[in-house]
């Protein structure tokens, strides 16, 4: 049994990886060496078939790619890579380019769905009613029906946030309220004066016998949480799980990570946002000067929606069998304010929900369409969609950070603004520091506020989830505070966006080029 154990340890998935990918650094390496003539008479005829060994696996690397179904924008980063360095790209490609899902891992998403339907069909929904108000609208929701499992609902009222720090003493009245149960789960969190408070009242909650989950990404909260954060969780009667744990760089789920935000109060009550749970999210710390996000609170049927990606992510991450009646709302409610669609965006089923309802805000927007995103890093569909939105007479603004959290990521987005202002699209810049609110609002009539950024990873390698809201009173408060927002902001026009130095022409292509990889 030892012995079977050794040999389990020394074949694991990361020793494998590490093996093949150092073979085929040292084989590259050796080349370049053989091809300035170095060891040609001693290990040439060896280093020759090695060589053609590793340009077939290549070749069949790229065959592979090409054949595949992800987006052409992924595809062409990784066949240069691989084609400036056909021994070393290939297998750089299989063990961090190639979607990792096991066929075991999409039938576990496969039930989970299939369970997840079957719970929000339990409750009432009202899309055909949508349908009588506005078809263009209907179209929309309908999509998110069909292709995202995101029923419309209404009996619900919503309250939006401006900042972070508006949120967070009505989160912990509501969390102070709580008789049934807690569900959060955070991309971030951190220890200070925004983590602790919930802590506690969480710890309190658990001790009066209330069913409370914690669930936090892995790699969001690398060296900002202790090591033993999650004993120390259970050790208070909090049920909690690391999302997707972080162990190296040659791991699976590297780029798939929990970028949501859900916080569901006993089935009744739900927010969601960019917030995160660390306190330069309510300008308690600064790092990149003033904190711009926003956050929503949900009471009324919606929260049921929520409530049911929580269990869908937390039963099928952690191999759970909960039943989500248990957690259906507590109470019925009768609130007139608008429509209110809750969703997700998986990376596992290859459909880009986020991206396509952006997409259809913007191709359907017949006035205006305000965005405020903290990064800006495009597909050639999504700039096409905004040009042409500008052309055709539609307000098309963005607000972007003034001061960035990740230069790299700064520097990609400001490589679009050229092409945009060249089309009529007006660029705002946050003057008084970082913008980390995803917000989008159409014609005074939709809106959506979530977590999904316009970026290759969140429209494309993240979990991500948002509410797309129709005909409530919240949508003039959004469209109120991103006005406002602009009046703090500089506008970028067409003559300063342009790049005028030859090594910025010629490095930001490339870097656009291999954005996606990022």
């Amino acid at each position: 049994m030892k012995d079977k154990k050794v040999h389990k340890r020394i074949l694991s998935p990361f020793v494998v990886k590490t093996a093949a990918l150092a073979l085929a650094v040292i084989v590259q390496v050796a080349v370049i060496v053989v091809s300035f003539g170095f060891l040609r008479e001693q290990m040439g005829p060896f280093i020759k078939y090695v060589n053609l060994a590793f340009e077939i696996f290549s070749v069949l690397v790229v065959l592979y790619i090409i054949k595949s179904d992800i987006n052409p924008v992924y595809k062409i980063p990784w066949i240069i890579v691989i084609m400036l360095f056909p021994l070393f790209g290939g297998v750089i490609y299989i063990v961090y380019g190639r979607y990792h899902f096991s066929k075991r891992e999409i039938a576990r998403n496969i039930r989970t769905m299939e369970k997840a339907r079957n719970a929000l069909d339990s409750r009432p929904y009202y899309n055909d009613e949508i349908k009588e108000l506005d078809l263009d609208v209907y179209v929309q929701t309908e999509y998110l029906l069909n292709r995202a499992d995101a029923p419309a609902y209404r009996n619900t009222t919503a309250r939006f946030f401006p900042l972070g720090e508006d949120m967070l003493p009505v989160m912990l009245e509501e969390l102070e309220k709580a008789e049934r149960f807690i569900f959060m789960e955070y991309f971030i969190i951190q220890e200070g004066r925004m983590l602790n408070p919930i802590i506690d009242i969480l710890e309190k909650k658990a001790a009066q016998g209330l069913e409370v989950r914690f669930m936090y990404d892995s790699f969001g909260s690398i060296l900002k949480m202790p090591a033993d954060f999650v004993t120390r969780m259970r050790a208070k009667g909090i049920k909690c799980y690391e999302f997707n744990s972080f162990v190296t760089v040659y791991g699976s789920r590297y780029n798939n990570r929990d970028h949501r935000k859900i916080c569901v109060i006993d089935g009744n009550v739900a927010f969601t946002g960019g917030v995160n749970l660390a306190d330069e999210y309510i300008n308690a710390r600064e790092l990149y000067g003033h904190w711009k996000d926003t956050a929503i609170m949900l009471k009324g049927e919606a929260a049921w929606s929520m409530t049911v990606m929580f269990l869908s992510l937390w039963d099928g991450s952690f191999r759970k069998a909960d039943d989500f009646d248990e957690f259906a709302p507590s109470r019925e409610f009768d609130y007139d304010d608008g429509y209110f669609i809750p969703y997700t965006d998986y990376p596992i089923d290859d459909e880009p929900v986020g991206k396509n309802v952006y997409l259809n805000m913007i191709n359907r927007a017949k006035e205006h369409i305000y965005i405020m995103t903290p990064y800006l890093i495009l597909d050639n569909v999504m700039v096409t969609a905004l040009v042409n939105a500008a052309k055709s007479g539609v307000d098309v603004r963005i607000i972007t950070p003034g001061i960035p959290d990740k230069k790299i990521a700064f520097m990609l987005t400001r490589s679009y603004y050229e092409v945009l202002t060249n089309a009529g699209v007006a660029i705002y810049e946050y003057t008084p520091g970082f913008v980390h609110a995803k917000i989008f609002e159409a014609d005074d009539k939709l809106a959506v506020v979530g977590t999904i950024n316009l970026d290759y990873r969140s429209l494309a390698h993240h979990y991500e989830n948002a509410v797309l809201i129709y005909g409530s009173k919240v949508i003039e408060h959004i469209k109120s505070d991103y006005m406002d927002t602009v009046k703090k902001s500089r506008r970028v026009t067409y003559e300063k966006s342009r790049i005028q130095s030859l090594p910025k022409r010629i490095f930001l292509p490339v870097l656009r080029l291999f954005s996606p990889l990022f």
